[in-house]
C-alpha cells in the first residue's frame, strides 16, 4: 500500500481499538471480526469482502512491531497532507520520499510480509481458515479423510510374543490388524489407510488394545513379576531352584541363606522383550508354612524352637509403633 493510504486509513478504528491497544488486544479484535466477515460465510456480500480485506490489512500491520512503529509516524507526520502525483505534497518531498526505504515497491510491507490482498493469512490464525476455501484469494488446502477408532481384547500371550487380529467390517470386509510383541495393556495400534476417505487421501484405523491379565506373570512395564514359594529350610539354609519363564523354559534362581518371605530376585534378560528393550524377571519368594505336619517333623520343629529361644524376632518392635 502507499504511504498514502497509511494516512487514509485508520486501522485502529477499523479493528475497533484504542491506539494504545495491547498486542493481545489487537489479536482478540481481529479473531472476532474476521469470524463475521469472512467470504465463506457471507458469500456473495461484496460489503463483507471489503470489510475482511480492511480488517486483514489493518492486522496485518498493527500485529508487526516495526510496521506499527512505521504507521504510527507516518500517520502523525502525514495529518492533514495529500499527495499529489509523483510523492510531492505541497511542493516538498512527499512520505513516499522520506520512507521509501523503509517498504518494498508499492505494497507498504516488508518482502515476504502478510498481504491481504493476496490472500495471505497470519500463522497464528490458520485454525480460522484451516476448513474454509472457494472465496477469491483463498485456496482449501487438501485434507485427509478422518481417523476412526476400534478396540480390542488380546491374551497375555499375544501381547507378549505378538499376534495378527481381523476386525470385520459391516460391509463384510476383515481388516487385519497386526499386533507388534510387547504391546501394554491401553496400547494403541494404528492401521495406516483404513479411516474414512478424503481429497488427500485416507484416514487411518486406530485399535485400542486390552490385554487380559495372566493367572501367574504380572507386567511391570518391561518386567516381569513372579512370586514363587520356597520351603522354609530353603530360604533358611539357601537353594537353587528353577522358575519358569514366558518362553516355556525355565531358570536356575539362588537363594541366597536367610532369605525372607517378599524378597524380590533380579533375573536379568528374561522380561519382555519389545523392540526397543529387553526386561528382567522379578522373582518374589514366598515362604511356605506347612499346614499339617507328621510326628517326626512337628519333633523337629520344636527341637528348633528351643534351639533358636534365645531370639527374639520381634525386638524393638514396639519402639517402632510409638506416635
Amino acid at each position: 500500500m502507499a504511504s498514502q493510504d497509511w494516512v487514509d486509513k485508520d486501522f485502529y478504528k477499523i479493528l475497533g481499538v484504542a491506539k494504545d491497544a495491547s498486542d493481545a488486544d489487537i489479536k482478540k479484535a481481529y479473531r472476532k471480526l474476521a469470524r463475521q466477515h469472512h467470504p465463506d460465510t457471507n458469500a456473495g456480500n461484496a460489503a463483507s469482502e471489503k470489510k475482511f480485506k480492511d480488517i486483514s490489512e489493518a492486522y496485518s500491520v498493527l500485529s508487526d512491531p516495526d510496521e506499527r512503529q512505521q504507521y504510527d509516524a507516518i500517520r502523525a507526520m502525514g495529518s492533514g497532507a495529500r499527495f499529489a502525483p509523483g510523492g510531492a505534497a505541497g511542493g516538498n518531498g512527499g512520505f513516499e520520499d522520506m520512507f521509501g526505504g523503509l517498504f518494498t515497491g508499492n505494497t507498504g510491507r516488508h518482502a515476504g510480509g502478510f498481504n491481504p490482498a493476496g490472500g495471505g493469512i497470519p500463522p497464528e490464525f490458520a485454525d480460522l481458515f484451516g476448513g474454509f476455501g472457494g472465496a477469491p484469494g483463498f485456496q482449501r488446502t487438501p485434507q485427509k479423510g478422518a481417523d476412526r477408532t476400534a478396540s480390542t481384547s488380546i491374551s497375555f500371550a499375544g501381547s507378549i510374543r505378538g499376534t495378527t487380529i481381523g476386525l470385520r467390517e459391516p460391509s463384510g470386509e476383515v481388516i487385519d490388524v497386526r499386533v507388534p510383541a510387547g504391546i501394554k495393556d491401553g496400547q494403541k495400534v494404528r492401521v495406516r489407510g483404513k479411516g474414512q476417505p478424503g481429497a488427500a487421501g485416507n484416514g487411518d484405523l486406530v485399535v485400542s488394545v486390552s490385554v487380559q491379565p495372566h493367572a501367574f506373570y504380572t507386567r511391570d512395564g518391561d518386567n516381569l513379576r513372579i512370586h514363587v514359594p520356597v520351603t522354609f529350610p530353603e530360604a533358611a539354609l539357601g537353594a537353587d531352584i528353577e522358575v519358569p519363564t514366558i518362553d516355556g523354559d525355565t531358570v536356575k534362581v539362588r537363594v541366597p541363606a536367610g532369605t525372607p518371605s517378599g524378597r524380590t530376585l533380579r533375573v536379568k534378560g528374561k522380561g519382555v522383550k519389545t523392540s526397543k528393550a529387553t526386561g528382567d524377571l522379578l522373582v518374589t519368594i514366598d515362604v511356605a508354612v506347612p499346614k499339617n505336619l507328621n510326628k517326626d517333623a512337628e519333633a523337629a520343629v520344636k527341637a528348633f524352637a528351643e534351639a533358636t529361644s534365645s531370639a527374639d524376632v520381634r525386638e524393638g518392635l514396639a519402639a517402632k509403633a510409638r506416635l
